[in-house]
Parts: C-alpha cells; sequence; structure tokens
C-alpha cells in the first residue's frame, strides 16, 4: 500500500524555522521525483519545491528560494523540506508528492498545516 505521511507542521512567528518531513512507503522511493506542494485558502495548489530521482538536482518556487531547502534520504525513503526566514505568506496546508513522469505513478499524502503569525 502506496503511502505518503507527512509532519513536523505547526504554529510559528514570522521569521522562524519548520521542517517538515514526508515518509514513503509502498513503492519504489528512489525512482520518484519528491515535491513539496502548499494550497492556501481559496488559492490553487502550486508547487515549492522538487528533487528528482538521479542526481538529487533541485528546483524551487521563485517566492521561496534562498529560504527553503528540500532534501532526500533514498535509504530511509524520507523527504525534508527545511524552511527559514518563514513569512506570513507560507501559511498554507503542504503536501508531499512522488511522482515518476515516464514509467506512471503519482502520489499524495495528506498534508500537514503550516501556520505562521505572530
Amino acid at each position: 500500500q502506496v503511502q505518503l505521511v507527512e509532519s513536523g507542521g505547526g504554529l510559528v512567528q514570522p521569521g522562524g524555522s519548520l521542517r517538515l518531513s514526508c515518509a514513503a512507503s509502498g513503492f519504489s522511493f528512489s525512482t520518484f521525483d519528491m515535491s513539496w506542494y502548499r494550497q492556501a485558502p481559496g488559492k490553487e495548489r502550486e508547487l515549492v519545491a522538487r528533487i528528482i530521482s538521479l542526481r538529487g538536482l533541485t528546483s524551487y518556487a521563485d517566492s521561496v528560494k534562498g529560504r527553503f531547502t528540500i532534501s532526500r534520504d533514498n535509504a530511509k525513503k524520507m523527504v525534508y523540506l527545511q524552511m527559514n526566514s518563514l513569512k506570513p505568506e507560507d501559511t498554507a496546508v503542504y503536501y508531499c508528492n512522488a511522482v515518476r513522469p515516464l514509467l506512471g505513478g503519482n502520489y499524495w499524502g495528506q498534508g500537514t498545516q503550516v501556520s505562521v503569525s505572530s
């Protein structure tokens, strides 16, 4: 059974940090590109960061470049999102996604709430 389970969300003050984790199981984790998306109330889900399966190359939304860092541990089947210098506009539900464009497979976690407020 495929599972993506996010954790690490919460309430933090502006300028603070959080580290999100996503535990994967039930599929060949190392062959999938892993991403973090977020969805704020009344807005569409947007891609925040991606790390591809080969070489671990990363990409980020312009709004989080220099503040967020995505990483993965293939041995532990984990993906992380380190979020620094958080802003109120980072408030959203953050989702973990696993995708394998050529061979198929597109999985989502249940999401974890991140709230940035003083």
